[in-house]
């Protein structure tokens, strides 16, 4: 398996990385500039494409790490070219680009592997699977937290432009409304609040209550307010035989929060961290990997990412009007 990545940045990295760990080689890179490139094409020791459209020919897939907004024509470009396709979450901006890039995916009888890495944190699986398995009952309530500094870029921080991320409800949030729908179903209506003191302030915090189609509820907490390099997450799933809980702190026996000017050594984009071996990330691709070649399912399917992209922007229309917005079911395609 021949494999390009789109996007050099530091989710790119974090994908090639992974990578290493399959069977499959990673035979170039495409960024937006060459310079953004060569760092990691010199230390992965990979090519550097111009563009897509000339990596297409020597690849069997191809994964796109680029800003949400870039996704849809990567994707449509991708497909037309018979590549089989990993694309970072969101998986779209709008739920009509997904609904296109679904479709164009399974017209062309190629994979879409949206990558929602929370699936694939041992601790959100395997609470997952207690559930599943009827451990603690029917679920009726869930809260979900996760919590990190801004992103942060030197120039062209796109993460911060709503139009081209969705900001925190969209960026940071999407990984628990999928766990949350994961859990507990289909979502019936979302209700949000964001607070962003001023616009150029180093803190958003948002809440979002989803009502899911079977009366459960998910409660979900996202914070751009913490100093770099902190990412603190916590779940808790209420049925009603029993309870489970996580909270990443227990495992940091000392906590530093202290407010710094600098915070150079933190990378641009903070991720959780997992007391495991194997990084969840390889985790991940290594499903993918195996998805693709061994024609199989992998735990998230397309429609799981556009549902989450539906819900992210019901978040961000309730966040903006002040009311409750009702989901319409999603058409069944997958690619």
């Amino acid at each position: 398996m021949r494999v390009g990545i789109v996007g050099a940045g530091f989710m790119g990295t974090t994908h090639l990385a992974g990578w290493a760990e399959t069977n499959a080689q990673v035979v170039g890179l495409v960024a937006e500039t060459v310079e953004e490139a060569r760092p990691l094409a010199a230390q992965s020791g990979v090519k550097i494409y111009p563009d897509l459209a000339a990596l297409l020919p020597d690849v069997d897939v191809v994964d796109i790490c680029t800003p949400t907004h870039l996704h849809y024509e990567m994707v449509l470009q991708a497909a037309a070219a018979g590549k089989q396709i990993i694309c970072e979450k969101p998986l779209s901006r709008t739920v009509e680009h997904g609904q296109a890039m679904l479709a164009a995916c399974s017209a062309a009888g190629v994979r879409l592997l949206v990558a929602h890495v929370v699936r694939f944190f041992p601790e959100y699986a395997q609470a997952q699977k207690l559930v599943a398995a009827g451990q603690i009952g029917r679920p009726g309530v869930l809260r979900l937290a996760r919590g990190s500094y801004r992103p942060k870029k030197p120039v062209g921080n796109w993460f911060l432009d709503e139009r081209k991320s969705g900001g925190i409800l969209m960026d940071l949030m999407v990984h628990d409304y999928d766990y949350a729908r994961w859990i507990a179903g289909d979502v019936d209506s979302v209700f949000a609040r964001k607070i962003r003191l001023e616009e150029n302030a180093s803190v958003d915090y948002a809440l979002v209550i989803l009502r899911h189609r079977d009366g459960a509820l998910s409660h979900i907490a996202g914070a751009w307010a913490y100093p770099p390099p902190t990412f603190r997450t916590r779940f808790e799933i209420a049925g009603d035989a029993g309870l489970i809980e996580f909270d990443s702190d227990d495992t940091a026996p000392i906590k530093n929060l202290i407010l710094k000017s600098a915070g150079a050594d933190a990378p641009d984009v903070a991720l959780p961290s997992s007391p495991t071996s194997e990084n969840p990330y390889t985790t991940q691709i290594k499903e993918f990997y195996n998805a693709i070649t061994e024609d199989r399912p992998a735990r998230i399917t397309a429609g799981d990412g556009l549902a989450a992209v539906q819900i992210a922007l019901a978040a961000l229309e309730s966040a903006e009007t002040g009311r409750a917005v009702r989901l319409d079911p999603l058409a069944e395609v997958q690619p």
